[in-house]
């Protein structure tokens, strides 16, 4: 009895130095809030989702966090960026938030193609970032220049836009989910009038409008290779789980702190939350990492990422 109890004490012990070294290995996780970390929702904590990106960055530059969503021009500038380690600079694992910005309107239904914003002034944020580049050329694909054609107003936030469309009964604005959701329930007569993901896709030009992305340290994927593609699947399970269970993902979205669960449910199917990776990630990049290249070079940190920007599930 004494031995048989040491045999299975030993093999206890066995399982649990196993079960470290899986746990050492696995990636640590983080997000930053928005749709950006809606997908992830099953798999991170509170603790991994950052507010903003000055917060997370330094962290996954120190090696302190091994998989993270952000914003995808700012995983180009990364990979671009001169001064981070070689070990530290990221690949893209996946494309996991197509657009998520909206043109809204209030007091009618004035506005059903980017044509009809002409003349017209279109309340916005995201000056200098992302949202003015993709607005802009989607403007110009419509013949439409902003201040010649399209009068824009940036605003710092979302928040400086809210007490304008309830006081303007024409106003017309540039949004991004969730904030579109959270604006609708707030503002009397808003609607949604056009997606600028859906008039993207209309010209059908092979490249998708994209958000945001997730991203690996190249020290840790050259050593992981298992575990990053174990994440890939549980990241695209987590995905599948929020897209189809609308409800529950909108409770944990909340708990995550991202934003309440009824706008989150309301949100979520408005989010285009995804889980594109490999050679489909590589198909659709390029041509919107080009159009961001050819209005601000140093969007996405002055050239377009090389093929080892992307991850490949083949062994070096």
């Amino acid at each position: 009895m004494k031995k048989l109890i040491s045999v299975l004490l030993s093999f206890a012990l066995l399982l649990s130095l196993t079960a470290c070294a899986v746990g050492e290995d696995a990636p640590r996780l983080a997000a930053l809030s928005g749709p950006t970390a809606m997908g992830m929702a099953q798999l991170l904590t509170a603790d991994n989702v950052y507010a903003a990106a000055d917060e997370l960055v330094p962290l996954f530059n120190k090696g302190e966090i091994d998989i993270a969503s952000v914003p995808i021009n700012l995983i180009a500038n990364l990979y671009n960026n001169a001064n981070i380690k070689d070990e530290n600079k990221p690949i893209l694992l996946a494309v996991n938030t197509l657009g998520v910005l909206y043109i809204v309107e209030k007091g009618g239904e004035e506005i059903s193609a980017l044509e009809d914003l002409k003349g017209r002034t279109l309340y916005a944020t995201g000056a200098g970032n992302t949202p003015e580049y993709a607005l802009t050329y989607l403007l110009r694909q419509h013949g439409l220049e902003i201040g010649a054609d399209v009068n824009v107003e940036f605003k710092s936030s979302p928040n400086e836009v809210l007490p304008l469309l309830k006081n303007d009964e024409k106003a017309v604005a540039m949004l991004p989910q969730p904030f579109v959701t959270a604006a609708s329930a707030q503002v009397d007569g808003l609607r949604v009038a056009l997606s600028l993901s859906d008039e993207w896709d209309k010209l059908d030009n092979g490249s998708r409008m994209i958000t945001s992305g997730v991203m690996v340290r190249r020290g840790y994927a050259a050593e992981h290779r298992a575990e990053i593609e174990a994440f890939l699947a549980d990241f695209a399970a987590s995905v599948e789980y929020v897209n189809t269970n609308v409800e529950e993902a909108a409770q944990k979205i909340e708990e995550l702190g991202i934003v309440k669960a009824p706008v989150a449910k309301k949100a979520i199917p408005n989010c285009n939350i995804v889980c594109i990776s490999g050679p489909d990630a590589q198909a659709i990049l390029p041509g919107y990492l080009q159009t961001l290249l050819d209005l601000n070079p140093a969007s996405i940190g002055g050239s377009l990422p090389g093929d080892d920007f992307y991850w490949s599930n083949e062994a070096e």
